[in-house]
């Protein structure tokens, strides 16, 4: 078996075509003989937080998009932020980049995050990506994902949008075989 470990990239081959992971870049999260869990971290919803969070939180207020995690459990919330001072029991993914780990630290971190000084970047996701034992495997093996380090400041990226294009052109830099930015095969 493959062995990952937390905070790896998962970039979308340009042939594949499932309209949840067509050009998705998936922060992995966990990876285990039994499956796999991540969340797609360049796919905004037309949604912000504020009204996602609305009847929880009355007092945020925030116009930041919801993230598309993945298709499973959409209605699960997950927040990723940058601050090692908020959320004391929340898990490091890599270095500068934690997940938060209970109900107490996710509205921590969007409290802190929502202020105009606020010490935290944070991303909200709803839903997650997951495999079943050997399914991401399988993906692998076929092609439909490249892997690449984890990086905090490209999974908290301003313009998420361009996200998979910078993590092909630095597999393209990395191994010089990988085509960049090329949606038609044939053009090459």
């Amino acid at each position: 078996m493959l062995q990952f470990t937390t905070g790896q990239l998962l970039i979308a081959a340009d042939h594949l075509r499932d309209p949840n992971f067509y050009r998705s870049v998936v922060l992995m999260l966990e990876h285990t003989e039994e499956g796999a869990m991540g969340l797609v971290v360049n796919k905004p919803s037309g949604i912000t937080v504020e009204t996602a969070l609305n009847e929880q939180m009355t007092d945020v207020k925030c116009e930041t998009p919801v993230f598309l995690g993945g298709p499973v459990e959409r209605s699960a919330l997950f927040v990723l932020h940058n601050s090692p001072i908020l959320g004391k029991q929340d898990e490091q993914i890599l270095p500068g980049l934690y997940l938060a780990g209970s109900h107490d630290s996710f509205e921590e971190v969007v409290r802190a995050g929502t202020q105009s000084s606020g010490p935290a970047n944070f991303r909200v996701f709803c839903g997650y990506a997951g495999w079943g034992g050997g399914q991401l495997e399988g993906e692998l093996a076929r092609g439909d994902w490249h892997l690449q380090p984890g990086d905090a400041p490209l999974v908290l990226e301003e313009d998420p949008y361009g996200t998979w294009e910078i993590c092909l052109r630095r597999l393209h830099r990395a191994n010089r075989i990988l085509p960049h930015n090329v949606r038609n095969p044939d053009w090459n």
